[in-house]
């Protein structure tokens, strides 16, 4: 892989760092500069010319600031006489604005893949996009890794004398296929939550559906963002019976009151991924438990670079993988 360079945006750079470990190679230095008016200037200190660029920047909060990081990242390296420009993006934000809820809407996450790709992106790279039809928005490969994988060898191996007593539960209606998917690794049932939401980043959980009673359940949703979901849901689940709850997400957003009401909540731990950097986190909520995505990523780098399968790469990824 001597004609690839992954450089690390502001963002993501511990998880670049990883991804390079995983690969065998140096990280690329690039430089980013903030300016006090709020321009950002993006300039490869390393030579990409006829290179194959991979730029790993997640588009967390600060939001609009990270995404306009990257596009000027892929600017930056295309008038370079770069030969490919990757995006890896592990959190893809403005994911939830995926359709017209509502009369007079926009669809943002079309409007991001627009840019991308009109910036010069040749690849979009992905991990559990909250609607994997957003694959469809752009003209240009995209590939959305799901972090199942990881989540459900962490489990095997943390309630392995337990594992018949495991129930994998949906946080709603819309997250059954992913419950199901994890359930299907751990051999186990799966239960949904009903709930409604009355407004954006509120949540009210009304039923359940499934029987979870001296049960370990484990709530998997794609991303906690103010963590009410979690917190009505872990409710819930006692309430019916439940022994030990466990959450888990892919993305850990953790926004406002999120770290105080998953402390408040009684779980027995809280599981997310590393597509969003939780080091501020961890030393508010040390009970958090991080995996990293970084194999996957790599698998995903070293199958386009080599024209190799990519599934096969997923896999032997994971394989042998437990968390620290």
């Amino acid at each position: 892989m001597e004609n690839t360079i992954v450089f690390a945006l502001s963002s993501s750079k511990e998880l670049a760092k990883e991804i390079c470990d995983e690969l065998g190679m140096s990280l690329g230095d690039i430089a980013i500069e903030h300016f006090a008016d709020g321009e950002i200037l993006v300039t490869p200190k390393d030579s990409v010319r006829g290179k194959h660029v991979y730029l790993v920047q997640s588009t967390n909060k600060p939001v609009n600031d990270n995404l306009m990081e990257l596009l000027i990242a892929i600017d930056a390296c295309k008038r370079a006489s770069a030969q490919t420009i990757n995006c890896i993006i592990p959190y893809f934000g403005y994911a939830r604005q995926d359709r017209k809820a509502k009369p007079r809407q926009p669809i943002t996450a079309k409007l991001v893949a627009t840019l991308l790709e009109s910036a010069g992106a040749s690849r979009v790279a992905t991990v559990d996009l909250h609607a994997t039809q957003i694959q469809g928005f752009y003209d240009i490969p995209a590939d959305d890794i799901a972090a199942n994988s990881l989540i459900a060898n962490y489990f095997l191996h943390k309630e392995a004398s337990d594992l018949d007593k495991i129930v994998v539960v949906s946080p709603d209606h819309g997250g059954a296929v992913r419950a199901r998917h994890l359930a299907e690794a751990l051999h186990a049932p799966i239960a949904i939550i009903d709930k409604r939401r009355p407004k954006p980043n509120v949540a009210v959980a009304m039923n359940l559906i499934g029987d979870v009673n001296g049960k370990v359940a484990i709530i998997i949703d794609d991303m906690v963002d103010t963590a009410g979901t979690i917190s009505s849901g872990v409710k819930m689940l006692k309430e019916h019976g439940a022994t030990k709850v466990y959450a888990t997400c892919s993305h850990g957003i953790l926004s406002g009151p999120a770290i105080d009401r998953l402390k408040a909540a009684g779980l027995e731990e809280f599981v997310c991924t590393n597509t969003i950097d939780q080091t501020e986190n961890l030393k508010k909520f040390p009970e958090m438990k991080v995996l990293s995505v970084a194999p996957l990523l790599a698998g995903l780098i070293s199958s386009v670079e080599t024209n190799s399968s990519l599934s096969a790469a997923l896999k032997h990824a994971v394989h042998g993988y437990i968390a620290d």
